[in-house]
């Protein structure tokens, strides 16, 4: 015969009647872009891209970091002086070029012939000489004109794309040129104006020296 188990007297725990509020979990804040600081940056962009530099060859120029450099050009951090002094030199301007007024600026470029500054463009081909004719930093669009002149040993390249409208003046030479699919025969004064996102360059060299000038509009970012 099982014996019966006697009621316990402690109170017996139950459930509470309410729901627990969830754990409080961090919320993740962005920084704040201080207007000062989005326009110092958006000089320092302008200007970088104006001399052709690459974000990691300014860094390296200016003794400060590649994180450092991005977060300063996109307006996310307050650079002390120091940091931007080095930015400027690196850049060849003076300090007080950051802090001016863009919004109602316009420019002007003038380059004496023989003037222009020869850059190595990231992913050049070699034998091909760029002289850049000037630039501007007000506006929307940024437009690069550059003389490009082939060497002696330069070799046809159809491989170039990028993004923007690019405008080609033959200055010497005749060339075979190639877009996309289509080729075409380019002498002294012929011109071409094209989307240079499709496949693009020249396709033949048929008389030497060749020079043209290259004009090429993008919008800044």
């Amino acid at each position: 015969m099982s014996k019966r188990t006697a009621p316990s007297p402690f109170p017996t725990a139950s459930a509470p009647k309410f729901k627990l509020p969830p754990p409080a979990t961090a919320k993740t804040t962005r920084p704040k872009r201080s207007s000062t600081s989005a326009k110092v940056g958006t000089q320092i962009h302008a200007l970088r891209l104006a001399l052709n530099l690459s974000a990691s060859a300014l860094a390296q120029s200016a003794s400060v970091s590649r994180s450092m450099l991005s977060r300063v050009e996109s307006g996310l951090v307050s650079p002390s002086i120091e940091v931007l002094d080095n930015i400027a030199a690196a850049l060849g301007v003076p300090l007080s070029r950051f802090f001016g007024d863009q919004v109602d600026r316009t420019d002007c470029s003038f380059v004496p012939a023989g003037k222009g500054i020869f850059v190595e463009r990231v992913g050049a081909v070699a034998g091909y000489r760029y002289e850049l004719l000037g630039h501007l930093l007000s506006g929307n669009a940024f437009v690069e004109p550059y003389m490009v002149t082939l060497a002696d040993d330069a070799q046809p390249y159809t491989a170039f794309q990028h993004p923007g409208l690019k405008f080609l003046r033959m200055v010497s030479g005749k060339v075979r040129y190639r877009y996309g699919s289509r080729t075409m025969d380019l002498a002294v004064g012929d011109s071409l104006l094209f989307d240079a996102k499709a496949l693009h360059g020249v396709d033949d060299i048929i008389e030497r020296p060749v020079a043209y000038l290259t004009v090429v509009f993008t919008l800044r970012e």
